[in-house]
């Protein structure tokens, strides 16, 4: 096939133990669902249908990386994530049937400028580049579910500078992967190389520039990024 202009590069995140990359779709997110975090945003935690917001693709940045700070920004929060990679699709699955289409789990970062996002929400406005601007998807290597199960429960953290800021167990979900995969399956059609970015726990905080920024989810992995000065 030919193309006017040279196709976009596929966006691609490592696999634990493999050469192979893992081809990245699309990057679907589940908004407040861990109570705590619910709470300290201001909104009532009890258990209303989850909701979904998207990344792009090519926002993923990989282990170890140096970023630039982003300047459209004065309030860059972190909230660190259990990341799901799909290697099989579909339309309305079954809360049974869903952990069959996950390849396997990372751990993320769903970068977001508050100030940017709180700004859109008053203005009644979409909050689209709060979330979805360059770098805004730190995701660490992704372990197969043949190393790491279904993870139901563990530890979940982020630290700035070796402080830790945000700590929680993926039991504290309010909806589990299983029953968010099905309820997006009805929106749209799951496909091979979706990621699903699960929600973030309590202590959400603001990163400047200079702060090295590290989340980890046990028997998952672990992501750093560093923000240059």
């Amino acid at each position: 096939m030919q193309y006017i202009i040279d196709p976009p590069e596929v966006a691609v995140v490592p696999v634990v133990g493999e050469t192979a990359m893992f081809p990245v779709r699309r990057i679907w997110c589940v908004g407040r669902n861990y109570a705590d975090h619910a709470r300290e945003m201001g909104h009532d935690p009890d258990r209303e249908p989850p909701f979904f917001f998207s990344k792009p693709a090519n926002t993923i940045v990989r282990d170890g990386s140096e970023l630039p700070f982003p300047v459209q920004t004065n309030d860059l929060h972190h909230e660190v994530e259990l990341v799901v990679a799909l290697a099989k699709g579909g339309s309305n699955i079954l809360v049974q049937d869903a952990l069959d289409l996950v390849f396997g789990y990372a751990v993320g970062f769903d970068m977001t400028l508050r100030d940017v996002q709180g700004e859109a929400k008053k203005q009644g406005r979409p909050w689209t580049l709060s979330k979805g601007f360059d770098r805004s998807c730190p995701i660490s290597s992704i372990a197969p579910v043949s190393r790491t199960g279904h993870p139901a429960q563990g530890r979940i953290e982020a630290t700035i500078d070796g402080k830790t800021q945000q700590s929680g167990d993926l039991d504290q979900m309010i909806w589990s992967v299983a029953e968010c995969l099905a309820h997006l399956s009805k929106a749209v059609k799951l496909l091979p190389g979706d990621l699903l970015m699960t929600g973030t726990p309590a202590g959400v905080s603001r990163v400047l520039p200079g702060n090295t920024l590290r989340g980890t989810c046990a028997g998952i992995g672990e992501i750093t990024v560093t923000y240059r000065t």
